[in-house]
C-alpha cells in the first residue's frame, strides 16, 4: 500500500531509500510532507519542475533549522511561538520536526501543555490551515467515505477527542482538535512514530458552551452536544470507518468527559487496539512518580497511604494504577484499596454515599473506615489526610490553590518526607506552587507537577521540580503497540510502561533528587517504554507481528529493532513517478 496517492517511500536495487512523488511544480511545494523548500537539490528542481520557484541557494536541513529557529526566538509570547511552529508545520513538516527534535525541551511547553490550552481556547481565531479529519453530525453517516478524504493510506496512530473535557478548561467544542495535533507532534518528535502514519481526529458532537455556539467566528457545528444512544451511534460509525480504512491503527482516546471516557474505553478496547491517555497514561505516569518518590525515601509503595484529590478520569485512573502497582508488589487487593483514598468535590468516596458516579464506586471506602475514624459522614481533604495518616497527596482536581498550607502541613505531619504532587494542567489549574509546598514543609517534601516549573531556590539549596507529564508514557506506549501490531492495548502493557519509566529514572536520576527525567530525555524514555510494551504484548498474547518474539528474547536485538524503526527527520532523495 503506498503511503499516499501523492507520494510513496521506496528503495532502489542497492537498498537506498528514496521518495517517489506523483506531483511536481507548485503542487509539490504546497504538500507539507513533500515540501523540502530550499533543500531541493538543483537536480530535483530541474526534474520536478521547481526551477525559478525557489531561492537560488540550496540549503541543508541543518541550515534550515538554524534559520527557522531564529524566527522562533523573535516571537514575543508563547501563543505567537505556538502559531509560528504550527505555521511551519503546515509549510514544511519535516523541517518542523527537525526543529522540534533539536529544541525539544524548550519547545515542548509550546506545542503541548501549557500553551496548547491557550491555543485550544483561541482555535477558531488562530485557524489557518486544515489538519487531520473531522467527524460531525453533518458527515457521520458518510464516515467511511470521509476517511477516504484523508491522503495517508497507512495510518497507524490516531489521537481522537470530542473535546468535552480539555485539560482543566473543560468543554472546548471543535477547538479541541489542537490537542490531538499537539499529542501527535510528541508521538513523532519524542516517540519515533513517523508523521506519514499519524492522524488527528475531532469528533465534533456539538458543545454545551452557548458562548461558542453564538460566536460568529466559531468553526464547529452550532448545536448542543449529543448524548446517550445518539452519541454511542456516532462513535460506532466512527470506529467502524476506522476499522475498514485503517485496520492496523492504534486509537488514543483523549479528553473525553469523565463518565464517557470510561464507558468509551470499555466499549471499544476489545474491538480496536485503543487506550485512554487521561485514564491510563495519567495513571501510569503518576505511578512511576510515586515509585520514584518511594525509592528516594527508601520505603516500599505497599506501606504508603495515598490520597488522590480529584475523581475525574485522571484521578480515578491514577487511583487504579496505584492500586495495581501495590498489588503487583505483593499487597492484597483489598488492603491496597484501603490505602488509596479518592476524593471528589463532595469529599471522600465512601460506600453508600449518595450520587456517586458508577466509575467511582470501585474506589469507595467501606463504611467501617468512618467508624474506625469515629465520624459519621465523608470527610473533606484535610480531615481525610489527618485521619488516614496519608503521607502521599496527589492532585488531579483542576482546582487552583486547593492545596493550602494547612493541608500540606497535614501531610507533612504524617511522613518525614511527604510526597505532594499537584498534577493538574494547565499551570493555572495547579493545586499549589512547588515553592509554596517546599516552604511549608521546610524543604522536606518530594514534589512533582503536571506542568513545567523552574527549580526552586530555598535556603541555599536548589530543588529540581520533576514534571509528571504523560508524554513520558503515551509516545512509547503507542510506538510499542504499533511495532508489536497489538490486537489490544492491555492493562499489562500500560503497567509495563509505568515500570519502564520508573526504572529509567531510578537508574539515571534518583541520586540527583529527580522524580522524573528531564524532558530532554523523552526519546530515550520512549524507546525504553516501547521495548517494555512490546515484551508485555508478547506475554499477553496480543502481538501480531510475526517473528518479534524471537527478536524480543534478546535485549540488544530488541534495542536495535526499535532504533531502526524510530523515525527521525530526514529529507529523502526525490524521484518523479507516474501519477
Amino acid at each position: 500500500m503506498p503511503l499516499s496517492p501523492y507520494f510513496d517511500l521506496k528503495k532502489d536495487s542497492d537498498g537506498n531509500r528514496f521518495m517517489e512523488v506523483y506531483l511536481d511544480g507548485i503542487a509539490l511545494l504546497r504538500l507539507v510532507l513533500t515540501n523540502k523548500g530550499t533543500a531541493f537539490t538543483q537536480e530535483e528542481r530541474i526534474s520536478l519542475k521547481l526551477e525559478g520557484l525557489l531561492p537560488p541557494r540550496v540549503e541543508t536541513l541543518a541550515d534550515q533549522v538554524k534559520r527557522v529557529y531564529v524566527g522562533f526566538k523573535r516571537q514575543y509570547d508563547d501563543i505567537e511561538r505556538y502559531q509560528y511552529l504550527r505555521n511551519l508545520q503546515e509549510r514544511q513538516e519535516i523541517l518542523f520536526y527537525a526543529l522540534l527534535v533539536e529544541h525539544l525541551e524548550e519547545m515542548l511547553p509550546i506545542v503541548y501543555t501549557p500553551t496548547v490550552g491557550k491555543a485550544v481556547q483561541r482555535f477558531s481565531d488562530l485557524y489557518q490551515n486544515p489538519r487531520g479529519l473531522s467527524f460531525s453530525p453533518i458527515n457521520i453517516d458518510r464516515a467511511v467515505a470521509t476517511t477516504r478524504s484523508y491522503p495517508m493510506g497507512d495510518v497507524r496512530m490516531i489521537v481522537v477527542t470530542d473535546a468535552s473535557a480539555i485539560l482543566g478548561i473543560g468543554d472546548q467544542g471543535y477547538g479541541g482538535l489542537a490537542i490531538p495535533i499537539g499529542k501527535l507532534a510528541l508521538y513523532t518528535a519524542g516517540g519515533g512514530v513517523s508523521p506519514f502514519h499519524t492522524m488527528p481526529v475531532a469528533l465534533d458532537v456539538g458543545t454545551e458552551r452557548v458562548d461558542l455556539i453564538s460566536d460568529p467566528r466559531y468553526l464547529g457545528v452550532r448545536q448542543r452536544r449529543i448524548h446517550g444512544e445518539d452519541y454511542d451511534d456516532f462513535l460506532d460509525k466512527f470506529v467502524a470507518a476506522i476499522e475498514e480504512r485503517w485496520p492496523r491503527a492504534i486509537v488514543q482516546w483523549e479528553d473525553l468527559a469523565k463518565g464517557v471516557a470510561f464507558r468509551v474505553l470499555e466499549r471499544y478496547r476489545d474491538r480496536i487496539p485503543s487506550f485512554n491517555d487521561d485514564i491510563q497514561g495519567t495513571g501510569a505516569v503518576a505511578l512511576a512518580g510515586v515509585l520514584s518518590a518511594c525509592a528516594r525515601k527508601g520505603e516500599p509503595i505497599t506501606e504508603q497511604t495515598v490520597v488522590v484529590h480529584g475523581a475525574g478520569a485522571g484521578g480515578v485512573g491514577v487511583a487504579a494504577a496505584i492500586v495495581e502497582g501495590m498489588v503487583a508488589r505483593g499487597l492484597d487487593r483489598e488492603a491496597a484499596h484501603r490505602r488509596v483514598l479518592v476524593l471528589d468535590s463532595r469529599g471522600l468516596l465512601v460506600e453508600g454515599r449518595e450520587r456517586v458516579d458508577d466509575y467511582k464506586r470501585p474506589f469507595a471506602q467501606p463504611r467501617e473506615v468512618l467508624e474506625q475514624w469515629g465520624i459519621d459522614e465523608a470527610p473533606g481533604l484535610e480531615d481525610t489526610i489527618r485521619l488516614s495518616g496519608a503521607g502521599v497527596l496527589l492532585g488531579l482536581s483542576g482546582q487552583p490553590g486547593c492545596f493550602t498550607q494547612s493541608i500540606v502541613e497535614a501531610v507533612a505531619a504524617n511522613a518525614e518526607r511527604p510526597v505532594v504532587f499537584p498534577l493538574s494542567n494547565p499551570t493555572e489549574s495547579c493545586e499549589a506552587a512547588p515553592a509554596e509546598i517546599l516552604q511549608w514543609t521546610g524543604g522536606k517534601a518530594l514534589v512533582a507537577t503536571g506542568s513545567p516549573f523552574a527549580p526552586v531556590e530555598m535556603d541555599g539549596r536548589t530543588f529540581p521540580i520533576g514534571q509528571g507529564n504523560n508524554a513520558f508514557i503515551f509516545p512509547g506506549l503507542g510506538f510499542g503497540a504499533i511495532l508489536s501490531e497489538a490486537s489490544r492495548v492491555t492493562d499489562g502493557m500500560v503497567a509495563a510502561a509505568a515500570d519502564a519509566l520508573f526504572h529509567y529514572t531510578e537508574k539515571r536520576y534518583l541520586a540527583d533528587g529527580l522524580i522524573y527525567p528531564p524532558m530532554s530525555d523523552l526519546q530515550a524514555v520512549s524507546k525504553r517504554v516501547a521495548g517494555a510494551v512490546i515484551r508485555q504484548a508478547i506475554a499477553d498474547g496480543v502481538c501480531r507481528h510475526e517473528g518479534l518474539e524471537e527478536v524480543a528474547a534478546d535485549d540488544q536485538r530488541l534495542i536495535d529493532h526499535i532504533e531502526e524503526r524510530f523515525w527521525v527527520p530526514f529529507y529523502e532523495p526525490f524521484v518523479r513517478g507516474r501519477s
